[in-house]
């Protein structure tokens, strides 16, 4: 396993989409039982997510990035912002997601750091979503600097099991996330 220094960190093309909603199927399969419907889990997840990615990353035109994260060629993590999603909370970080067996190599924290830089030169601040059900991510998000600001309870459909709680974290200063990061994100 290689250092964190030795990962490539780059923008998404829609090349990427495939792989990007394979990781993001699986982080949600592993991490949002209860929440999402087991049979949206165990079966259409992975095409709703690469319909989403398709269509995101075929568009580079929007307000937006995603930054994906190779070791070698496998993709081990991605972030994906929204600039100026919100006139009060700024950008939205929209995706945060490590491979399974990849987490607590400082991926996610790279990937926020790198995230945090192309905030500050648009002068606003940061912002995310996470479920309540996901206590692993919100003590990853506070132990850089995020705030829970916010609770709501999101609305039942299709997908969800029920109308579970998703927490907003907040950083009105992303400074605090560009700390140590020496690389920057290839084109």
């Amino acid at each position: 396993m290689r250092p964190v220094e030795d990962l490539r960190f780059r923008l998404a093309g829609v090349s990427d989409a495939r792989a990007v909603a394979a990781l993001h199927a699986d982080s949600w399969r592993r991490h949002y039982r209860g929440a999402y419907s087991d049979a949206f889990l165990d079966g259409d997840v992975h095409a709703d997510r690469l319909d989403v990615w398709t269509e995101r990353l075929a568009k580079p035109d929007r307000p937006g990035q995603t930054i994906v994260a190779q070791d070698g060629e496998r993709l081990v993590g991605f972030a994906h912002t929204i600039f100026e999603e919100d006139p009060r909370w700024g950008a939205l970080l929209d995706n945060l997601h490590v491979a399974h067996g990849e987490k607590r190599r400082g991926i996610g924290s790279r990937l926020m750091a790198l995230t945090a830089r192309a905030v500050l030169e648009r002068d606003t601040g940061l912002y995310l979503w996470v479920l309540e059900q996901n206590v692993d991510a919100q003590a990853f998000y506070a132990s850089r600097g995020g705030r829970r600001v916010e609770r709501v309870v999101i609305p039942p459909s299709s997908m969800l099991d029920g109308s579970p709680a998703a927490l907003r974290y907040a950083w009105g200063d992303p400074r605090l996330l560009d700390v140590g990061c020496a690389q920057d994100v290839e084109p």
